[in-house]
């Protein structure tokens, strides 16, 4: 198998300079110096190159619209030593927005801000494989962040209103002292076979003819193959044996780590559990390669820089995966 951090959002080596988050005064120095530049978020899209759609764009820590921004979080540093933040500005509001449109999972709108000219927010699951890997790992850790803010805004413990703290890498309640930290729920996603063939789902809503890989939240005292058997059994009615791990992805819609196995099915026949998924079906490894290709009369690849395409993608290089 390739190198599995090579999955979009991974791989990028992020410095995220975890020991500058509660100094203050480092963090000033090097917004003072010139030594640090921000990108925007507006409702977990990030501000990119207009036409290419394939860059953050950085601004500078003095440009007038930080203004409008209603929280900040470091992200990391760079080689050069420099600071790299991001800034939430959901507050505007643009002319003539969609609002039903807003983050689906088709959302092709796009949106300027008038400071802005030559740079647009877009749906990052639009955009992820254009991104480099580090402005695509600054860009799914930014929406993850500031999207727990905006959902956690109260102590769990007292129900007060809390405050970020730590460069925004953490809450705090000054009523009853309860600190709080981002979440990531952990999801398994599986690539489940059986001789040729490679069993596949979908959910109700997707694009016709569109199938990915069966995935599902771990539980509270669960293993991650316990999960995998779990979920697979539930939704599609298959038994399950051997599970390995093969490789993880950030995907920070809204907040989650999937955890990408392998599992080896003992059943073949599926009942589907409508409440969980539409449909399911096995297909073999050539159905896969023609829909890769694009050359399968119904049956549309995973969505390409999601896990499941990159999981599928090396199990079609190699037979024996």
């Amino acid at each position: 198998m390739v190198d599995p951090e090579t999955v979009t959002f991974g791989g990028s080596g992020l410095d995220r300079a975890a020991e500058l988050r509660g100094d203050d005064d480092a963090i000033a120095e090097a917004i003072s110096t010139g030594r640090a530049a921000c990108t925007l978020i507006w409702r977990g899209k990030p501000l990119v190159a207009e036409g290419t759609q394939d860059r953050l764009i950085r601004l500078p820590m003095d440009h007038p619209i930080l203004a409008e921004a209603t929280m900040s979080l470091l992200l990391g540093r760079n080689e050069t030593g420099d600071l790299l933040f991001a800034h939430d500005i959901s507050d505007w509001t643009p002319a003539g927005v969609d609002e039903d449109a807003l983050n689906k999972f088709l959302d092709t709108s796009e949106q300027q801000h008038p400071a802005l000219p030559g740079a647009i927010f877009v749906e990052l699951r639009r955009i992820m494989t254009r991104l480099d890997a580090r402005d695509a790992e600054l860009a799914a850790t930014a929406r993850a962040v500031i999207n727990w803010h905006v959902s956690h805004r109260f102590c769990a413990c007292c129900g007060a209103e809390s405050r970020p703290v730590q460069a925004g890498w953490q809450r705090s309640c000054d009523a009853c002292g309860g600190q709080h930290f981002p979440r990531t729920d952990p999801v398994v996603i599986m690539l489940i076979t059986r001789g040729n063939s490679v069993l596949m789902g979908r959910s109700p809503g997707w694009p016709e003819g569109m199938y990915s890989l069966l995935a599902g939240f771990v539980e509270p005292g669960e293993t991650i193959e316990a999960a995998v058997r779990r979920e697979v059994y539930e939704e599609a009615g298959i038994r399950v044996g051997p599970v390995g791990y093969l490789a993880s992805q950030p995907w920070a819609f809204p907040s989650s780590l999937m955890i990408g196995c392998r599992g080896t099915a003992l059943t073949q026949d599926l009942t589907i559990d409508p409440s969980e998924i539409e449909d399911a079906r096995w297909f073999a490894r050539e159905e896969i390669l023609r829909a890769f290709a694009g050359l399968h009369p119904t049956l549309a690849p995973a969505r390409q820089g999601a896990i499941a395409h990159f999981l599928l993608r090396n199990w079609l290089a190699d037979i024996n995966y």
